[in-house]
Parts: structure tokens; C-alpha cells; sequence
């Protein structure tokens, strides 16, 4: 009894004593020349505070590391047909010729291996953009907001400009620019203070689809092979249709046999379900979780839903995976930008596309966690806004020249706002954790798409919570929303669902506008009219 009350009666005096020596040295901090800086007694935070809300926050959107590099290396990079390798006994390897462009689809092993050092790049790539990114918003816009190459700009880049492994229109290269264009243009618009009246003149009920269809489309993307658990596939009597199998077409992707008996499918439903629990418990990390899992299994060599299969490729890359900390140099991404395919539409749309979607995500993010965290005043606004739109804008500019797509303020945040986070030292803290994450690059480059999958279905569950603010008993609300919403999966195009929506927003309020410019007219004329009169009996009138 004695020795029980003793040991408590010391873990409360221990307890007592860290609690004085916190707040000994928050006060400290709050006095020094750094917290005068970050405000820290007037946002009514402390250091403390703000390192555990740069944690949490990290942890809610550390996933974006492997996530986005999977992605983007979907696209092919700057991996091309140079880089296949052909057989030896080959017809094209006697003449000395290339492979055909068949040989980026069908696991070529030469090919292969440019994609995995792309992904090892993207890693890296993706860590420096937000590192930087949400360095500079806490150093110069003091905001406890994160930055990190977006979602949905990301597969927009892939799937509808590059293509999956260079199918698409766009070259790689070209595509960089387009993005570092759209970077330098959303820069410009932040400098001259137009951003946020650009977003107000895009009608709401399309926004708030576009944000919901872009979820759909994220969706869709991880329920495919490839790009993630596999449980849809193509099939050429129903376009779309149930797969997970065992054996799949390598050039098609139709099933062979064995549907839903894919292995790394049932680990990929488990990781989703990890997942999916931790959010519904409201779990810090929540979308860290099931990935963990997932990959921990896979990392396990001899089983069937092993990442590193008993391959060149897979010895390969488990021998990169070994190292376990390793400092990574961008070889193949940094500095590939080409200007050189501006002469097509295909690449002005594309800038158009993701300025319009930048603008919405980015904006819409910024002032709903500004409200959130307490920051807006009585017109909307809040403190730092104008210099957390350079710094947004700015961060893209980097990231492009650095390989990455879009860089944007994450909604993830809101982690850190509930943990007390109020100052910059919060995103410069999660910027100093993306800096160590740089050193464990064979471990997030080794990450499964089956692992990534279910937390893209996710992403685009939570994103659907904005369908719930669309009129939907108003037809000229709902049509053009709908469209919108339901073209972007369908049609494998984000661009395409926006402007269906903007298309039919205008067609079906044509009347309205063809009514308010009539109006207009007669209200002029009118004016003009009374005035002429009015100018008439005031002159003077000529001497008989």
C-alpha cells in the first residue's frame, strides 16, 4: 500500500514537473524575438502547442508522399520508347531499331526500371514541394497551413494530359510547362488581387459539383489496377465491370479468370477497412493507417501479395529498399519543362483547367480553414491573406520545376487547427518533418498501389460531402451540378465535366441574360433620352 501511494504520489509530482517546465519554457518563447514574430501570446498559443499541431498535421497528409508519386509515375514521366529494353534474338535489336510504342504497356523491363527511378524522383520531388510550400506560409504568411502537391490537379496531369504511360496528348515535358504557366498566371492574379473575385464569378452550384466530381473521378481512379486495388477493369461488352482477378490481359487489361480472386485485392479491402475504421473512431492519421498496414504486409518477400516479386526488377528494387535511409537526387524530373507544344489546344485547355480548378480548391481550402481557425474578420478576410496566395502560387512555380504537379494549401490542416495550432510554427513544423521524411526515400518509393487505393477512394468520399449544398430542387441548380458531377469519372476528364457544366449553366440561364441585357438597353436608352431632353430645354434660345 505504502510503496503503491509512493510510486503514485511520484508519477503526479513527475507529471507536475514537466507541466512547470512547459510552461517555463513557453513563456520563454513567447517573449523571445521569434514568438513576438509569430504573435504567439496574441493568437493565444504556445510553442508546445504548435509543434504537437505541426505533428498532427503531418501525420493527416504524410500519405500525399507515396500517393502523389504513384500517381504521377503513372503518367510514364519522361520515360519513353529509348528506354525499353529489346530481347536479343530480336528483329529490331539486330537492325538496331526501337521497340514500338507497345512496349511502355506490356512490363518491359528496361521501362520498368525508368519508372522506378521516376518514383524514386516524385518521392522527393513531392517532399521538397512541401516542405517549401509550407515553409514559406508559416515564415512570411504566419498561417498554420500546410502545403503539398493537390489532389485532383494530380490526376488531371496523368490521365487527362500525359496519359497513363505517355498515351495521352500532351508530352511530359510540356505538360511541366503548362503546369508552371498556370503557376506563374494564379501568381499574377494573387498579386493584383483578383483571385477570390475569379472564384466568386464561377456559379457556386459548379464549384461545389466540380469539387465532388473530382472526388468521384479520384475514386474511380483507385478502384482500378495499376493505379490501385483493382476491383474494376475494362471489359469490351460493358466498358466497365467487376475484375480483381487472378489473371488479367497485359496489354488490355481484361479479365482471364478467377474474378474476385485476386490476392493483393482482399489486402487492399483489409487496408480499406483499417481505414475506414480509424476515420469513424476520429483517429489523428487516420488515412496513414491502412497504408501502413498494407504495406508492411506487402514489403514480406515469398507471398502473393508481395511488392518485391522474385523479378530483375523486383530484386532491384528491394535492394534500393534495404538501405532503408537513403538522401535521393532528383535525376530525371527536375528542370524538364518544354514550351515546345504551346502551338496546340490540347495544352492552352489544359492551363485553362487547372487555373480554374486551382483557383476554386486553393481559395475555397484557404477561407474555409481561415473561419475554422478562428482568423476572418467581419468582410470575409483574414491576416496574411494576401502574402498566403503568393506563397500558394509561388509553391506550384517550384513544384513544376521540379517535376510535381499543382501545389496547394490541404485541407488536412484542420488537424493541426483542432490540436491549438494559431501561428506559422505549425506549418514550419510539418515543413521540418517532410524534411526528414527526404531521408527515408526507399521505403515510401516502395509503397503498393494496393495500398494507395483504398485511401484514394476515401479522399473522394470526404470530398463528396459538398453535394449536400447544391440545390438540387432547382432544375437550372441541379442539371448543369449533375453534369458536371457525373461527366468527370465518365468521361476520364476533369476538363470535360467543368465545361459540360459550365455549358449548360449558361445555355439553361440564356433567357435570363438575353432579359437583363434588354434591360439594359431600354434602361440606357431611357437615361440617354431624358437627358437629350433635359440638355434641350436648358439651352438658351436665339435672339428674334
Amino acid at each position: 500500500m505504502g510503496g503503491g501511494t509512493r510510486t503514485g504520489l511520484g508519477e503526479m509530482g513527475g507529471r507536475r514537473s514537466w507541466r512547470r517546465a512547459e510552461a517555463a519554457l513557453n513563456r520563454a518563447f513567447a517573449a523571445s524575438p521569434v514568438g513576438r514574430y509569430f504573435d504567439i501570446e496574441h493568437r493565444k498559443s504556445s510553442l508546445t502547442n504548435e509543434l504537437r499541431a505541426g505533428a498532427a498535421t503531418f501525420l493527416t497528409m504524410v500519405y500525399i508522399i507515396s500517393v502523389n508519386a504513384t500517381i504521377l509515375t503513372n503518367s510514364g514521366g519522361p520515360c519513353s520508347v529509348h528506354d525499353c529494353t529489346l530481347p536479343a534474338n530480336s528483329s529490331a535489336s539486330a537492325a538496331g531499331g526501337l521497340p514500338g510504342p507497345e512496349c511502355k504497356f506490356d512490363d518491359n523491363p528496361g521501362y520498368q526500371r525508368c519508372l522506378s527511378r521516376t518514383k524514386n524522383d516524385l518521392v522527393v520531388a513531392t517532399a521538397v514541394a512541401a516542405m517549401v510550400g509550407s515553409f514559406a506560409m508559416g515564415s512570411l504568411a504566419n498561417l498554420p497551413l500546410a502545403l503539398a502537391p493537390g489532389m485532383g490537379t494530380n490526376a488531371y496531369f496523368t490521365y487527362n494530359m500525359v496519359g497513363f504511360h505517355g498515351s495521352g496528348h500532351v508530352p511530359y515535358g510540356t505538360a511541366l510547362a503548362a503546369v508552371m504557366l498556370e503557376g506563374c498566371l494564379f501568381l499574377a492574379l494573387s498579386v493584383l488581387g483578383l483571385r477570390s473575385k475569379l472564384a466568386r464569378l464561377i456559379p457556386r452550384s459548379i464549384r461545389l459539383a466540380s469539387a465532388a466530381g473530382i472526388g468521384l473521378f479520384l475514386a474511380f481512379t483507385g478502384l482500378q489496377a495499376n493505379q490501385g486495388v483493382g476491383l474494376v477493369g475494362p471489359s469490351s461488352s460493358t466498358l466497365v465491370t467487376l475484375t480483381a482477378c487472378a489473371k488479367t490481359d497485359a496489354v488490355t487489361g481484361e479479365c482471364h479468370g478467377g474474378t474476385m480472386e485476386s490476392p493483393t485485392f482482399w489486402l487492399g479491402a483489409a487496408g480499406f477497412l483499417v481505414t475506414a475504421a480509424c476515420l469513424s473512431w476520429d483517429v489523428k492519421g487516420s488515412m496513414i493507417y491502412g497504408i501502413v498496414f498494407v504495406t508492411l504486409i506487402s514489403w514480406i518477400r515469398g507471398t502473393n501479395v508481395t511488392v518485391f516479386p522474385n523479378t530483375p526488377l523486383g530484386n532491384s528494387s528491394y535492394a534500393y529498399f534495404k538501405k532503408v535511409v537513403d538522401l535521393h537526387i532528383i535525376q530525371s524530373t527536375a528542370g524538364k519543362i518544354s514550351f515546345s507544344g504551346f502551338n496546340r489546344g490540347e495544352v492552352w485547355m489544359a492551363v485553362v483547367t487547372l487555373l480554374y480548378v486551382d483557383i476554386l480548391d486553393t481559395t475555397g481550402s484557404m477561407y474555409s480553414m481561415a473561419e475554422y481557425g478562428g482568423f476572418t474578420d467581419d468582410n470575409g478576410s483574414f491576416e496574411g491573406e494576401y502574402r498566403a496566395f503568393i506563397v500558394d502560387a509561388s509553391s506550384t512555380i517550384v513544384g513544376s520545376a521540379l517535376g510535381t504537379t499543382t501545389v496547394t494549401t490541404y485541407i488536412e490542416s484542420t488537424a493541426g487547427l483542432r490540436e491549438g495550432g494559431r501561428t506559422g510554427l505549425t506549418a514550419i513544423t510539418v515543413a521540418l518533418l517532410f524534411l526528414v521524411s527526404l531521408f527515408f526515400a526507399p521505403l515510401f518509393t516502395n509503397v503498393p498501389p494496393w495500398a494507395i487505393g483504398p485511401s484514394l477512394v476515401l479522399v473522394g468520399m470526404m470530398m463528396m460531402k459538398m453535394v449536400k449544398e447544391i440545390e438540387w430542387s432547382d432544375a437550372k441548380t441541379a442539371v448543369p451540378a449533375f453534369l458536371t458531377l457525373i461527366l468527370m469519372p465518365l468521361t476520364y476528364s476533369i476538363a470535360y465535366g467543368i465545361i459540360a457544366g459550365i455549358g449548360t449553366h449558361i445555355a439553361l440561364h440564356l433567357h435570363e441574360y438575353a432579359m437583363a441585357v434588354y434591360r439594359w438597353v431600354v434602361k440606357t436608352a431611357h437615361n440617354t433620352r431624358n437627358q437629350l431632353v433635359s440638355a434641350t430645354s436648358q439651352a438658351p434660345v436665339a435672339a428674334v
